[in-house]
């Protein structure tokens, strides 16, 4: 047997922990070699027409009184605009788009119509862009990806909930009727999440928009007239590729901060679940400790850890459930965090303490949201709270069982 100094050769699991943290920080130098310390310090920032625009607000005046902060709380900002006259709360978003479109607390139908105002500004900004002589061919089709992209997130009778044209774009919207839902499920998705990719033609399942629709359809066949909601939630700046971004938490820090901020200005609603996929877990693991009681349940699929040793390491009183697929091929990240890389134990481990599901039917890392898959059936059993009837992976046969 192989040795290490200091280590008796009945040290199995000491040795085993060295090997897989020597192979942690074998690959964060393969990463650095790839993609260079600046994915680590970051670059300097687009223009920000939301930040514009929020400036714009702050300094502004309505029927002669300030605005209120655009970071207030969703009460404040309810309690705002229930004093204003349906044509004054039009007029608002008229003028501020951006701010409207994504204000916590505003109106849902108004941000719903205060976005696709938003989106037509963006999506002419990219149409200029097609003819800029300034832009290399390749910035030039890209424009025009990008404004066929927002073309399609007009189409009537989308339900955009969010919208930032900058850096990449984010975006998030909603299947069902929000103000109405007893249950809302949110969609939180993993690295290469922007505006470009936030929907697909082509494996229209593995981008957000897919995942979310998939799961509203499966969650209504699972329990027929609920009033059930779905977001698909891409609000926060995700890593690039599998580069030292995916590697670290600070993306995902900054991403549990306005997952919180997102389920505290819920309209309405009982309960409140999260399917986080990937590194979408690394966000719903940091964000657990503060999310508000209504979250009943995290359940996460193709985690490469969630910033956590143990459930008890979460922090959270909600379920917590996990599910791979055998062909994923995320099972073979090093499961540990060395000096801030890595996203801690794999929530699939017996002993981290999640409830394990089955998904049986999804392909690799990105199938979980396909149809006909037991590990959408088993996601749309928990967003409307079946959870006894969830099928448990055989090594965890007793998963559906437990306190609800």
């Amino acid at each position: 047997m192989t040795s290490f100094p200091g280590l008796s050769p009945s040290s199995g699991f000491l040795q085993s922990t060295a090997w897989r943290a020597a192979l942690a920080l074998a690959v964060v130098f393969v990463m650095l070699a790839m993609t260079g310390w600046t994915a680590i310090r970051g670059t300097k920032d687009d223009a920000n027409p939301l930040a514009t625009a929020k400036t714009a607000w702050k300094h502004a005046t309505f029927l002669g009184h300030p605005l209120p902060d655009p970071n207030a709380a969703p009460g404040t900002v309810r309690a705002f605009f229930a004093t204003l006259s349906r044509a004054e709360k039009h007029q608002l978003a008229d003028r501020y788009p951006l701010v409207v479109g994504n204000l916590g607390g505003a109106p849902v139908q108004l941000r719903y119509q205060a976005n696709q105002m938003a989106i037509d500004n963006a999506r002419e900004v990219e149409e200029r862009r097609m003819a800029d002589p300034r832009l290399t061919p390749v910035g030039r089709q890209e424009a025009g990806r990008l404004m066929h992209r927002l073309e399609s997130l007009m189409t009537p009778g989308r339900q955009i909930l969010a919208f930032d044209p900058a850096n990449g774009g984010r975006a998030a919207e909603v299947f069902g009727d929000l103000p109405a839902a007893d249950r809302v499920s949110v969609v939180v998705p993993g690295v290469d999440t922007n505006l470009s990719t936030f929907e697909r033609t082509a494996r229209a399942n593995t981008a957000p928009v897919g995942m979310a629709r998939s799961l509203y359809s499966a969650e209504q066949q699972a329990r027929p007239g609920a009033r059930t909601a779905v977001i698909a939630w891409a609000d926060y700046t995700a890593p690039s590729g599998l580069g030292v971004e995916a590697a670290t938490g600070q993306l995902a820090s900054a991403g549990a901060v306005r997952l919180r901020a997102l389920v505290g200005s819920l309209p309405s609603s009982d309960s409140v679940s999260l399917f986080c996929h990937s590194y979408g877990s690394v966000v719903c693991g940091l964000a657990a400790r503060g999310l508000p009681a209504n979250v009943g349940d995290i359940a996460v699929a193709g985690s490469p850890g969630m910033r956590a040793d143990s459930l008890s390491g979460l922090g959270t009183r909600a379920r917590v459930w996990a599910m791979r697929d055998a062909g994923d091929w995320i099972q073979d990240v090093p499961y540990l965090e060395v000096g801030g890389l890595g996203h801690g134990a794999d929530p699939v481990d017996p002993s981290f303490g999640s409830r394990i599901l089955s998904a049986d039917g999804a392909v690799g890392h990105a199938g979980y949201f396909t149809p006909g898959t037991r590990s959408l059936r088993n996601f749309a059993l928990v967003g409307v709270g079946a959870t006894n009837s969830v099928e448990c992976a055989s090594a965890d046969p007793h998963c559906g069982t437990g306190p609800v």
